[in-house]
């Protein structure tokens, strides 16, 4: 048995009272955190929610994030560490991993219960929380260049991330995610990516839950829908792209993407915090493997959003619904994407232009290219 994966974990305050987290690599000496120099004042004004009847969901306006920081050059990033001529977001000198308050939050920074639903024409504040997570300190590279190490210190900071905000008061959903890449429209560059704790389920997740519910319900609690997909999958194999002890990624029979892969554990959990040990190394290796496989498909590198999906924390819900990543592209050609239109965007109709199966078979090409991760990776099927 391997020795657990140990983050050094030290929180400290930004000027303006936001929080900030550093997580170093097991083994690194203990940080005394130095203090932000920037001298801000005061945190944004919060945004506002609506509920939207026609529909049932609830819809966020942060006017404010008009002003936030758009693709800066690499001598003012944000995300770097702070230097003589650059006073970031990040007070050190260097750093491993490090998550903080997002600046120009969507949601919060106050945390409360919100009513299941509003009058038309009343607002109430934004609440919520909105985190960075940084995963490097460098400016260049990608989430699928990090060594091994630094991306299981990576999931040992979403995972303690999941807990803390799961407990904070009103938050219903925790929602770590990566958009990558200027064609899903990030606003910066360097790696990192972002962490949502809703007041309310969302309306995929809400979709979702819906569904796992149901059929959790009709097989009296006795088997889940993820998991009996996941079985499915695994039996028919033609679509299985990595198989390792606790996890295994496919390309899902109705995949909506070009490009989608979804990383489903064998175990049933709810999130990244009831992930055990070993499940949490096989997951660092298997999502680095996933990463460079889709980069190694195309002579550039592929945007995508890696979407961690995570039980809502409501009871109805919960039981049934199992934690796994869904990674999907727009792409679908070296240099065609898939733009969202008329009965995507407007009817939630989607129309894909790849085979799931196609996909499959092209990832595991490119996977069996790939030298390891570490020794443990998981066997991509013959």
């Amino acid at each position: 048995m391997t020795a657990p994966h140990a983050p050094r974990i030290t929180p400290t305050r930004l000027s303006d009272g936001r929080e900030l987290l550093y997580f170093d690599d097991p083994g690194t000496p203990p940080r005394t955190p130095v203090a932000d120099r920037r001298g801000l004042t005061h945190r944004a004004a919060p945004g506002e929610l609506r509920y939207d009847e026609l529909s049932g969901d609830w819809v966020a306006v942060a006017a404010h994030r008009q002003s936030r920081t758009h693709l800066p050059p690499a001598e003012a990033c944000p995300l770097c560490p702070t230097t003589a001529s650059n006073a970031s977001e990040i007070p050190e000198p260097d750093y491993d991993v490090v998550v903080f308050e997002n600046r120009f939050p969507s949601l919060g920074p106050d945390t409360a219960v919100v009513s299941p639903t509003l009058p038309w024409g009343h607002t109430v504040p934004a609440v919520g929380r909105c985190e960075v997570v940084s995963f490097t300190a460098s400016h260049t590279g990608s989430f699928a260049q990090l060594p091994y190490e630094r991306a299981r210190t990576v999931v040992e900071a979403w995972a303690h991330r999941t807990a803390a905000l799961s407990a904070l008061p009103g938050v219903r959903q925790v929602f770590p995610f990566e958009n990558r890449g200027a064609e899903i429209g990030v606003t910066l560059h360097h790696p990192h990516g972002q962490i949502y704790a809703y007041p309310y389920v969302t309306p995929r997740a809400a979709q979702l839950g819906a569904a796992a519910r149901r059929f959790y319900d009709e097989a009296g609690g006795r088997a889940t829908l993820l998991g009996t997909l996941l079985d499915r999958e695994r039996a028919a194999g033609e679509r299985v792209v990595l198989e390792g002890a606790h996890f295994t990624a496919y390309v899902p029979f109705a995949a909506r993407w070009p490009l989608e892969v979804h990383l489903v554990p064998h175990r049933h959990v709810a999130d990244f915090s009831a992930l055990a040990g070993e499940e949490k190394d096989e997951l660092a290796d298997a999502y680095l493997t996933l990463l460079r496989g889709l980069d190694a498909l195309y002579p550039t590198p592929t945007p995508y959003i890696a979407a961690w999906h995570q039980a809502p924390l409501e009871a109805a819900l919960r039981p049934a619904s199992r934690f796994h990543l869904q990674l999907t592209s727009p792409r679908r050609a070296a240099d065609k994407l898939k733009f969202l239109a008329g009965s995507e965007a407007a009817m939630g109709a989607f129309i894909n232009d790849t085979t799931p199966e196609q996909v499959a078979a092209r990832l595991r090409d490119a996977l069996s290219g790939a030298p390891a991760v570490r020794a443990a990776t998981g066997k991509a099927p013959a």
